[in-house]
């Protein structure tokens, strides 16, 4: 069966990927390496450049629906160069749906973009908090959530700056069994105020080893092209002491059709217990 999301290949500073029906090319900074299948990219329905934005090489559905992990997403171009799916972030939902198993879980999910882990946690019998910073973003997850059946299900829905809620939740007591969150390297809140990870991503921790329950987990992400395996655990554990122990991590690379690597950043997680 071909897959519905996949790296065909990467190289020269570009990823070439299918997602469903449509072909794109995109910037990869990390993809340093040469082409391993230079003939596959003329298969590229759509193609990203800096500055000149997308350009249709052939035709193509605008929007155009992906079955992946039993959901239904919307992808559409967009002019930061996304297309509303990180593929990446596939690799996590298994673990996750495995983290929920068959006892109630309240997740909160930051920094949590078009939804398709939010999706997954909620197919899984999970209640998720949705935030994002970005109002037409979780706009956008909402509708991935009505197309893939999940409309009724316990979500709750917010545009919110990730540090400030949390700071919320920790006055009000609340406490969830899972925290997910996939901070960017750099970004502003809906307020404006600016967020860089290396400054802020430690006390954005400690806030939400705050309203963790004591066995609950974690699942932290970052994408950026410096972000190391061993740094990303070593602020999890710092923020969770109890738990340091459990702390696992390790790079995020996708593998292409090809046989090129894609190396995107790093992960650290801890196992619910």
């Amino acid at each position: 069966m071909v897959p519905t999301v996949a790296l065909l290949d990467a190289g020269d500073g570009r990823r070439l990927e299918r997602f469903g029906a449509v072909v794109t090319d995109r910037p990869a900074p990390a993809a340093t390496g040469e082409r391993r299948d230079p003939s596959a990219w003329s298969a590229a329905a759509i193609r990203y450049t800096e500055p000149g934005g997308w350009e249709a090489r052939s035709p193509h559905p605008d929007p155009w629906l992906v079955a992946v992990d039993g959901l239904t997403l919307e992808l559409r171009p967009t002019p930061a160069g996304q297309v509303g799916l990180f593929p990446e972030h596939l690799a996590f939902g298994d673990w996750l749906v495995g983290q929920v198993g068959d006892r109630p879980a309240s997740v909160l999910h930051l920094f949590a973009y078009t939804g398709v882990l939010t999706l997954r946690l909620a197919a899984a019998g999970a209640s998720v908090v949705h935030a994002d910073a970005s109002r037409p973003t979780v706009a956008w997850a909402r509708e991935n959530a009505a197309r893939s059946g999940l409309a009724q299900h316990p979500i709750r829905w917010l545009v919110d700056d990730a540090s400030a809620f949390v700071a919320r939740e920790g006055r009000r007591g609340h406490r969830y069994d899972g925290i997910v969150l996939d901070p960017p390297s750099y970004g502003h809140g809906p307020g404006g105020r600016a967020w860089r990870l290396e400054a802020d991503l430690d006390a954005l921790l400690v806030g939400c080893g705050a309203i963790l329950r004591p066995a609950g987990f974690v699942l932290l992400t970052a994408h950026g092209r410096t972000t190391d395996a061993a740094w990303l655990g070593e602020r999890l554990a710092s923020a969770a002491p109890e738990r340091a122990a459990l702390v696992e991590a390790g790079p995020t690379i996708l593998r292409a059709e090809s046989g090129a690597t894609l190396p995107l950043g790093a992960w650290a997680r801890i196992m619910r217990s």
